[in-house]
């Protein structure tokens, strides 16, 4: 009755097992991944058979070891049970021996083994696999029971038959990983390939960066995800980053934002920079450097980031950054290896962007604000002025023309480099203040404007001026020195089609000069009575070049005398214009305009030549030596050409040596000052002395009065006209430096008795005004010579 009941239990066991083998077999076929197979090795085959637990080996070959993939009651949470040694040396214990022979073994009692090693939950017997395909050993299944000799043959036999079967399947699920593996390698390359080829192509065709930026992460988003991604550029000189793209969550936002010195040594980016390193990290390894004090949490934690740095230009770097915070997506060492070699095409296409982008902001924009320089300004009113066809009969748009008041006392005073920072400071207000619609220019010196696009209020006129007046309501610190700033403003409109842009801004600019006529700070509108003085400009502009041409100009000479003799030795020449139509034109009139056109040139060239015919004939005469002063234009001095033109009159006058003198104001003298004495030093050899004028109305005279290439000093009519009953500190004081310095001395502007008395006390050399002779013609002033006046 035992036979048959052993052997009826023996047939269930064995019917048993093939239902799991066939069962098994069956399931193969549809399971495709190596982590299902080891789920339904532990959780329905291994479990069927009985067991306590079970874990699954495969080997590393290369490294020599086990690593644990998978043990039993893991997926489905039924028993809590982990092997302690998720990893194990083909040297260490019964597991590592079957990984080393190949060869299966059951240990009724592991307590006798020396090879076993205890786990958390020490085993009695043990059973051990191996999964082995064409003699290659590809890991262990390692099983163990706390009953001693609990694991048959049969049992063997099984799990042999099982590991069989799961080791043709491992090599087939490998296979063809290793086929998707090399068919995605071959994808990726030539999607790379592709896509560097799309990079080389948009180098060329995009006008722009922005446009650049945007096409380029199109095509970085085929090659990996870049749903949160941003370019930045950092600039060395000023250290800031400019975000110049970016994208958040698929989607482009505000480029352009500036992270400040401040902000930016706290990021990942400056980080990424500093290091020259690229950056690949998870939410723990982001953590760990922030922890470390490399950065600070910047926004919120991404559960993947990878960075990586480029060189454009000594001056200019960037960095390239994706972020990922979906927990299902994180970047890897291929991703990695992808962005950095992508990279190097960016930085070469955006090097040469910047380099053409920086070459047409050159040609368009002022170098040390950074604002629209003139032509650009025009440019965009011209096309504003076009755009007034297709708007609203009520549109107008207005021109903004500002003049920085003192600007000059302050460079002079303080210096270039203080007068550069006040000026950048005053247009980082300013900007403030203006819309995004609206041009800020520089126009030159401390001159600029602001094109008001689409007036449809004059009170939008209103609020800009009141908003500028605010802005620079409050004094500056400037280098430590505390300045005020304020600004004279010329406002004219446009309405027309018709209108010219350079007409617009003569409009301008004339109503900013009667504004800076009637103090600091004031505003004038462009009206009828400064349309009359443009005209009149525009009338005198004209026949300027005809007045020469025809000898409309005449010279008239005021005599320069000795102070305590009266004795004449020489003139000071002056013009006068005798226009056809208009008849006699002052000197205020057509000089101011000359200077501002460049008239002025061919105005002193043609006066000197006057100057120079005078003094030949004067000495063909017979009359005796004599000196004329001729005011010259400081433009002169931004020349050597002068030089050359200097000596040409003097050989064709042949003029004896020292009888051609020229004046020129100090702040024009100032403005060129190396290249002046360098002319002067040209003009040696004629003897040809430097007459200073106006002296002392300037702001830095006594500054520089030690380096200026001269021999003459006048003392302005303003000094001359407060001498009363005593000789003014200041006169004194000028000419005690003069005299230092080994400087004629000529007062100007001399018209009392008393004011010449109280000269002839002092050390004065020189002197000419009223009190003796008005400017007179070229006949009436060679009958002064002969005799004290």
């Amino acid at each position: 009755m035992s036979y048959k009941t052993d052997a009826t239990r023996a047939l269930e066991i064995k019917t048993d097992q093939l239902s799991i083998i066939n069962q098994f077999s069956s399931s193969l076929l549809q399971l495709d991944t190596l982590e299902e197979l080891f789920e339904y090795v532990t959780t329905h085959v291994v479990n069927r058979l009985g067991f306590v637990d079970c874990v699954i080996y495969l080997a590393d070959n290369n490294a020599n070891t086990l690593n644990q993939v998978a043990s039993m009651g893991i997926a489905h949470a039924r028993d809590k049970y982990q092997a302690e040694r998720k990893i194990i040396r083909f040297s260490e214990g019964i597991t590592g021996a079957v990984a080393t022979t190949g060869k299966a073994v059951i240990i009724n009692d592991v307590t006798k083994d020396s090879r076993y090693i205890a786990d958390e939950r020490p085993a009695q017997s043990e059973l051990c696999v191996p999964l082995i395909y064409k003699e290659q050993v590809l890991g262990v299944i390692d099983c163990e029971h706390p009953i001693k000799g609990y694991f048959t043959n049969a049992h063997l036999e099984i799990l042999t038959t099982v590991a069989h079967l799961l080791s043709a399947k491992i090599n087939q699920v490998n296979t063809v990983n290793n086929l998707q593996k090399t068919v995605e390698q071959l994808n990726n390359a030539q999607k790379l390939e592709n896509s560097l080829l799309q990079i080389a192509n948009l180098t060329y065709k995009a006008n722009d960066l922005d446009t650049f930026f945007k096409a380029l992460h199109s095509i970085i988003n085929n090659l990996l995800r870049a749903d949160n991604f941003f370019i930045a550029l950092y600039d060395k000189k000023v250290d800031i980053l400019d975000l110049v793209y970016i994208v958040e969550e698929g989607i482009n936002t505000k480029t352009h934002q500036k992270i400040s010195k401040e902000q930016l040594k706290d990021t990942a980016s400056y980080y990424l920079l500093k290091t020259e390193q690229t950056l690949l990290l998870n939410k723990d390894a982001f953590q760990s450097h922030i922890n470390n004090g490399d950065f600070k949490m910047v926004g919120r934690q991404s559960e993947s980031w990878l960075g990586v740095p480029f060189q454009t230009s000594d001056r200019i770097s960037g960095v390239i950054v994706v972020q990922s915070y979906d927990k299902t997506l994180h970047y890897n060492e291929h991703d990695s290896a992808l962005l950095t070699y992508v990279s190097r095409q960016i930085s070469m296409a955006i090097d040469r962007q910047l380099a053409r982008q920086e070459l047409e902001h050159k040609a368009l924009h002022d170098e040390l604000t950074g604002l629209a320089n003139r032509s650009l300004l025009i440019e965009r009113i011209k096309h504003a002025i076009l755009r007034l066809t297709r708007a609203k009969k009520s549109t107008s748009h207005a021109l903004l023309y500002l003049d920085f008041d003192r600007f000059k006392s302050i460079n002079d005073s303080l210096g270039h480099e203080v007068g550069d920072h006040f000026l950048i400071k005053i247009c980082d207000l300013i900007k403030g203040t203006v819309r995004s619609t609206d041009t800020f220019a520089r126009l030159g010196g401390d001159e600029f404007a602001i094109f008001m696009e689409n007036i449809t209020h004059k009170n939008q006129v209103n609020e800009a001026l009141n908003r500028i007046k605010n802005a620079l309501s409050k004094p500056l610190n400037i280098d430590n020195h505390l300045l005020q700033a304020s600004t004279s403003i010329g406002i004219a409109y446009t309405d027309n089609v018709n209108d010219k842009a350079y007409i617009l801004l003569q409009q301008a600019d004339a109503a900013m000069y009667e504004a800076k006529s009637t103090g600091r700070g004031q505003v004038k509108f462009f009206n009828n009575t400064m349309r009359k003085k443009l005209k009149t400009h525009a009338d005198i502009e004209n026949d300027l070049q005809h007045g020469i041409e025809h000898n409309e100009f005449e010279l008239y000479f005021q005599p320069i005398f000795t102070i305590n003799t009266s004795e004449v030795i020489g003139f000071e020449a002056l013009v006068r214009w005798h226009h056809p139509t208009k008849g006699f034109v002052p000197p205020n009139d057509f000089i101011p305009i000359a200077e501002t056109t460049g008239q002025i040139i061919n105005l002193d060239l043609h006066l000197l030549d006057l100057a120079a015919q005078h003094i030949s004939n004067w000495h063909q005469q017979g009359h005796r030596f004599l000196k004329v002063t001729v005011n010259v234009s400081s433009r002169h001095f931004a020349s050597l050409d002068f030089v050359a033109q200097i000596h040409s009159i003097y050989n064709k006058y042949q003029l004896p040596l020292g009888s051609l003198c020229l004046e020129i104001t100090e702040s024009g003298l100032i403005e060129n000052l190396e290249l002046a004495t360098q002319i002067i030093e040209g003009l040696s050899p004629l003897k040809v002395k430097l007459c200073l004028d106006d002296f002392g109305t300037g702001y830095s005279a006594l500054g520089y009065l030690h380096q200026l290439p001269i021999h003459i000093l006048k003392i302005d009519k303003s000094f001359i006209d407060h001498l009363q009953d005593s000789t003014n500190p200041l006169v004194e004081a000028i000419l005690s430096l003069a005299q230092s310095l080994k400087l004629e001395v000529v007062a100007e502007g001399i018209e009392t008795v008393e004011q010449l008395t109280i000269l002839q006390s002092t050390a004065c050399d020189y002197g000419q005004g009223f009190l003796k002779s008005k400017p007179v013609t070229a006949k009436e002033a060679i009958l002064l010579i002969n005799k004290p006046l």
